[in-house]
């Protein structure tokens, strides 16, 4: 019986418990989390089975994927590079828009996001231009361009739409560019233009931008209609403008006394920050949250401040520390591999994951504006979390698959007869 249970659960035995705890933790919190779905469907039930089938689907692609050896990757990054730049274009042109966004493509049965797919396919592309052209003294200066001909395209489809998952991307392009040792002077000149287009679009998203008063927010549906028709070719193109300048200034205004605070406008910040200072030590206790009844978004960007409300400083730290545990098993993975392929592999997908789950977790204890990013293996979600089970077995795979380095092997040989 543990021979077959073996056989199933291959691969680095640290990263399936994370991945087994970030499960459990998400059934029971996003159970919680959901009762604004509960109260809307009048069923308590059925949100947290559709979310356990998913997480059931997203552990039978982990097994799959750990399956497949990590030198066939390879062979997949040009059939999702073309899946994925269809796909995006297809979603600005015809996607469902969910909160004012072009984000998912509704297909009879089911909804994906299209980003999901990309974000994993760049890393698989970077990791496989970085390991083909590693010298002795690091990556060929070539790599660089070549990298950015495949971000860049991708980001910029992504950033249309979710902005902040495009910067998050591009960011951990960027940290693998160190991994990967492309020379730092061109980092530097990266970093540097990053800056000034940063600085631009600030500028541009504030000429654009009109962030709503509370008065203009109550204006009828006819007469939205009507500004929207008045709109320059200009503004809708940056139709997501209002939106992101709204999030600027709102976390550009510092700390707002309780009596001056619009709870109105600013419900999601306001009811995440209650759910944390009323936390204590040890919380709440699962599933007795008062704050999810407030927070449209619990059961998914704000997720980890339901966790801190309930489970306290201490469940979120134990939160904490599985994706630093996540991130240092990925970096040990990397070290023993004799090849550069699955080593920029296994840590690409590592830094993608623990990035994203450190911006959803500085946006729910006020340390970054609203991002709309998931709690990775945790949030509430469809494609996302499949895709991101799929990421967990791309690392098993390499853990489990790639040749190990010859002096990690001799190590190892000298662990066992030391046993002995």
């Amino acid at each position: 019986m543990n021979k077959r249970i073996g056989n199933i659960f291959k691969g680095d035995k640290v990263i399936w418990m994370v991945f087994f705890f970030l499960c459990m933790i998400s059934i029971v919190e996003v159970f919680s989390a959901s009762s604004g779905l509960t109260y809307k469907s009048h069923d308590f039930i059925s949100p947290i089975l559709k979310h356990t089938g998913t997480i059931a689907m997203g552990l039978f692609i982990a097994v799959v994927t750990l399956n497949i050896p990590c030198k066939y990757f390879k062979l997949m990054t040009p059939f999702l590079l073309l899946i994925s730049i269809i796909t995006l274009l297809w979603v600005l042109m015809g996607g469902e828009t969910i909160n004012g966004a072009n984000r998912v493509i509704e297909i009879p049965g089911f909804t994906f996001q299209p980003s999901e797919i990309a974000k994993g396919t760049l890393i698989l592309a970077e990791a496989q231009i970085l390991s083909a052209m590693q010298r002795e003294n690091g990556a060929d200066k070539d790599a660089f361009k070549y990298i950015l001909w495949i971000a860049l395209p991708i980001t910029f489809l992504i950033g249309l739409e979710n902005l902040s998952t495009a910067a998050m991307l591009f960011g951990v392009v960027i940290l693998m560019m160190f991994v990967g040792r492309v020379p730092y002077k061109q980092i530097g000149k990266l970093v540097g233009v990053i800056a000034a287009c940063a600085a631009t679009g600030l500028l541009l998203i504030m000429l654009v931008g009109h962030a709503e008063t509370p008065e203009e927010a109550k204006l009828s549906k006819t007469e939205t209609v009507d500004k929207q028709k008045q709109k320059s070719k200009i503004e809708k193109l940056f139709h997501r403008a209002d939106t992101w300048k709204g999030r600027i200034l709102n976390f550009g205004k510092g700390e707002v006394s309780p009596r001056d605070y619009d709870l109105d406008k600013d419900a999601q910040v306001a009811h995440a920050n209650i759910a944390i200072v009323s936390s204590g030590i040890i919380g709440k206790g699962p599933g007795k949250s008062v704050e999810r009844d407030f927070l449209s978004q619990a059961f998914s960007d704000f997720i980890y401040a339901i966790i801190v409300e309930e489970l306290g400083i201490i469940g979120a730290a134990f939160v904490v520390l599985l994706y630093i545990i996540l991130l240092y098993r990925a970096a040990r993975i990397a070290s023993r591999c004799e090849n550069n392929f699955p080593a920029l592999l296994a840590m690409g997908l590592g830094l993608l994951l623990v990035v994203q789950a450190v911006f959803n977790m500085m946006v729910a204890v006020g340390l970054a504006p609203v991002t709309g990013q998931p709690l990775p293996l945790i949030s509430k979600g469809g494609t996302s979390t499949i895709i991101n089970c799929a990421y967990i077995g791309a690392i098993l795979s390499v853990s489990r698959s790639a040749k190990v380095r010859s002096d990690k092997k001799e190590q190892v040989k000298l662990a066992e007869s030391t046993e002995i």
